[in-house]
């Protein structure tokens, strides 16, 4: 048997660390990159994901954060210093609930908040706004995906952290929002700051290069949720300096 350890050995070797989180609010504007639950970030590649979009922060100065899958997120949140979340969380307290996410265990894995309503992981409404309540009172931040501009501003009334908006028929396309839809970006901004002027906003579906982050941002987005442009990605960095190119 080698005598050489992966990444996740040492780490977990070494022990995880957890609890706490990053802290109450992330810099913008920013990459948010959702790993999914692709194969290709499962485990190690996972690991090796968070690895590079902490590289990146790192050697630009740019703003990423990562929402590993729901098993390594505790792994990944203790050891890379960049803003992690849930992809997912359930509206329910602790107790019996076989299978469900907490926002205590999400907080006590060192994540800074949670993905909600993510169009693969739609929730109801009144879901939504009991956990944007509490993880707004244990200090964890959400970012509520939304389908719509209508759907955005009756969500921007419950004040989640962020909002971002995706529409479900672009996902996974390589057709960026912010070139094939760019008025649902503008008017999602507008509707959304009218409402709450310090929600930050986001916009996804098929972002995949520097000029797709650049339309956004100039469309008066925040910053953008993508995934698998970089995950799935032959040089997920090369792809990520890309995107990050758009940010400035």
């Amino acid at each position: 048997m080698s005598n050489e350890m992966t990444a996740l050995e040492e780490i977990t070797e070494e022990g995880l660390g957890i609890g706490g989180g990053i802290g109450a609010k992330i810099e913008t504007p920013v990459i948010v990159l959702n790993e999914k639950a692709y194969a290709e970030s499962k485990g190690e590649k996972g690991f090796e994901l968070a690895e590079i979009c902490e590289e990146v922060a790192d050697e630009t100065g740019a703003n990423i954060a990562i929402c590993p899958q729901q098993a390594e997120l505790a792994l990944i949140a203790s050891v890379v210093n960049i803003p992690c979340f849930a992809q997912h969380v359930d509206a329910v307290e602790p107790g019996s609930h076989t299978g469900f996410t907490t926002l205590e265990s999400v907080k006590d894995a060192g994540a800074a908040g949670s993905l909600v309503n993510h169009s693969e992981h739609r929730l109801k409404i009144a879901d939504i706004e009991y956990i944007i309540k509490k993880a707004a009172s244990l200090d964890l931040l959400t970012i509520v995906c939304t389908n719509n501009i209508a759907v955005s501003r009756a969500v921007a009334e419950l004040k989640p952290y962020a909002i971002a908006v995706e529409p479900p028929e672009l996902i996974g396309t390589g057709q960026a929002v912010s070139k094939v839809d760019p008025g649902i970006v503008e008017n999602t901004v507008k509707e959304v700051k009218e409402v709450d002027a310090e929600s930050i906003v986001l916009c996804g579906a098929g972002v995949t290069n520097g000029e797709d982050v650049r339309a956004a941002i100039a469309l008066g987005a925040d910053g953008v949720l993508l995934a698998s442009g970089v995950v799935k990605a032959v040089d997920p960095k090369a792809v990520l300096l890309d995107l990050v190119s758009g940010l400035r």
